[in-house]
């Protein structure tokens, strides 16, 4: 979440009259993120989440995005619902924008996450998987390994700006997961943005997941191991094998991996971290100027991608 556009008070205003959720009484840019505008509405009504979709959110891909989000809570899944405006239309426009508005989810990410909370990701994460198998809908995932080479030319020898060496390492890492990628592994609707800010907490409990405007169609366990470089490695860069034994292990106890899916997970990690670290490159390397964002750090993805070079089977994310 960011904030990229900004939102006059008569235009915010008349945006609301549109919906049936009161009075506007306040509306906070929600600064971290970098992908859409996000705002804290709160109204005589509650709380909501007001996005104007911006950069790399297509219009087309939008009744997606808010098709699945119905279908995940009909399945019992946690997650914001979107609110209709008066006329019964799901999206809108504003300052120019598509935007839409929906529920707001009580709960805060974790900065620190335990096992505790890496083993109840696992089991959201397949819960999510087996709630969204049989969604109509489907969007092809722009940000799986096809898509990395395009970020790799937009950051092209800039990259060595970030780090002496890193242009050269990564067209290596590229070409390698080009050839290897798998095709074939049991696949259907992924997250595939599950970072710690995408899932609230009450204490320990997972109260819910947002942030659904990356979901498309692709291999469960590559979403999987999207997670596991999300949640299981620690701030010197090293991987925590107790978290990634409890995340695997309540992902397992909602649904098995077959052997296909756990000869490939160490390639998976790697492929998930390149492609992290490919666009917080670009992001590093492109903010808009005045934009309301902070650009999360390339090298971060760097270290870990670092680390799943190393892999060489399950066993080393704790998979016994």
């Amino acid at each position: 979440m960011a904030v990229y556009t900004d939102v006059s008070d008569d235009e915010l205003t008349a945006f609301i009259n549109t919906y049936a959720i009161g009075d506007v009484l306040s509306a906070k840019g929600i600064a971290e993120g970098v992908e859409n505008s996000n705002y804290l509405l709160h109204t005589t009504e509650g709380f909501y989440i007001l996005t104007l979709y911006e950069k790399r959110v297509r219009e087309e891909d939008l009744p997606f995005f808010i098709g699945l989000m119905q279908h995940l809570a009909q399945k019992g899944l946690t997650c914001p619902q979107p609110v209709p405006l008066r006329s019964g239309e799901m999206l809108s426009t504003l300052a120019g924008r598509k935007a839409a508005i929906v529920t707001f989810l009580d709960g805060m990410g974790v900065k620190r996450p335990s096992a505790r909370h890496c083993q109840a990701v696992g089991e959201a994460l397949a819960q999510l998987h087996a709630a969204g198998a049989d969604f109509k809908g489907h969007r092809v995932n722009a940000l799986s390994v096809a898509g990395w080479r395009p970020l790799f030319e937009q950051a092209g020898h800039r990259a060595d700006e970030v780090l002496p060496g890193l242009y050269d390492m990564t067209r290596e890492v590229l070409e390698g997961l080009e050839t290897q990628w798998p095709d074939d592994l049991p696949s259907g609707v992924i997250h595939a943005d599950l970072f710690p800010d995408n899932v609230f907490f009450i204490g320990e409990r997972l109260s819910g997941l947002i942030d659904f405007y990356f979901a498309c169609n692709d291999a469960w366990a590559y979403d999987l191991a999207i997670c596991l470089n999300a949640w299981c490695f620690e701030q010197d860069g090293s991987y925590n094998m107790t978290k990634g034994q409890a995340m695997l292990a309540g992902y397992q106890s909602i649904r098995a991996l077959g052997p296909a899916e756990i000869e490939a997970l160490p390639l998976l990690c790697r492929g998930a971290a390149l492609r992290f670290m490919l666009t917080r490159l670009v992001d590093w390397l492109n903010v808009p100027a005045g934009a309301l964002v902070r650009p999360k750090d390339p090298l971060e993805y760097f270290r870990k991608l670092r680390f799943h070079l190393r892999g060489e089977s399950a066993r080393d994310y704790g998979l016994s």
